[in-house]
């Protein structure tokens, strides 16, 4: 028994550190991206700049923290489930919801449970 507890914590870690590493991947990606698409429009003068490399940024970021807080979850429920740490976990949740809400409203301009206005393309600007 205790050698299969050892290989899920083992499992059970190594997932977490795979979700946090596609969560900083996916920022890291996503600031590249957005930087390309921000370059593009620049180029095209399209006038849509700013407002394109915020839009893509807060999608990165979000996805990004996404996936950090799922390794979060995995590596306390599965790895160390104690009290403290179920707490701490708490409060990062807590903190990432409030800045997903946060980057959604500036990403579309209303908050995530808000339909979007007919006609309205979903993922951009006021």
């Amino acid at each position: 028994m205790m050698i299969i507890d050892e290989q899920f914590r083992g499992f059970a870690t190594l997932a977490a550190t795979a979700l946090e590493a596609l969560g900083i991947v996916a920022v890291v990606i996503g600031i590249v991206a957005s930087g390309v698409f921000a370059l593009r429009n620049m180029v095209r003068r399209t006038g849509l700049v700013y407002e394109s490399l915020r839009r893509h940024l807060g999608r990165s970021i979000l996805l990004g923290l996404e996936f950090l807080l799922a390794g979060d979850i995995v590596r306390t429920v599965a790895v160390e489930p104690t009290l403290e740490n179920v707490g701490v976990l708490a409060i990062i949740v807590l903190v990432r919801t409030g800045l997903s809400f946060a980057l959604q409203l500036e990403i579309t301009g209303r908050w995530p449970w808000q339909q979007a206005p007919p006609g309205a393309r979903e993922g951009t600007l006021g």
